[in-house]
């Protein structure tokens, strides 16, 4: 049960495995920090939509489990500034897009899965990370 990351709160605890809370700390400080820098005097909060629930992937009935019924997967619905100012995805990734693509980019790479709402129409208001790991390297989109 996470509640805070690098001293940056989460909205709500993220219940993530060990690895996965790993992942998101190297988010957080290589990643995150930097794409916000001091816009609204810096990072507040990061904005959790969904951690641990078993269910299928995207929802979908019949699909495999999702990574998020593995204790493996984050959903990013934005960031809370110190001004106040929540930059979600959703509305982000138009009026803040440098800012919100730094942010998704950053997560490749530490995350074995980065789906954004470039990826498809499960992920349009949220960011997905999780710590799947594939022969062929991480997916981003």
């Amino acid at each position: 049960k996470v509640t805070a990351v690098s001293g940056i709160p989460l909205s709500t605890p993220a219940m993530i495995d060990c690895a996965t809370a790993r992942a998101l700390k190297t988010w957080v400080d290589e990643g995150i920090v930097p794409a916000v820098g001091r816009k609204g005097g810096g990072l507040a909060r990061l904005e959790i939509a969904a951690s641990y629930t078993c269910r299928p992937r995207n929802n979908q009935k019949g699909a495999k489990i999702s990574e998020h019924g593995r204790g493996r997967a984050l959903d990013l619905a934005g960031v809370r500034l110190a001004n106040g100012e929540v930059i979600s995805v959703l509305k982000g990734w138009k009026s803040e897009p440098r800012l919100m693509k730094a942010v998704h980019k950053s997560a490749c790479g530490t995350f074995g899965t980065v789906l954004g709402p470039k990826s498809d129409r499960f992920h349009q208001d949220h960011i997905h990370v999780d710590t799947a790991r594939y022969r062929s390297g991480s997916y981003c989109r």
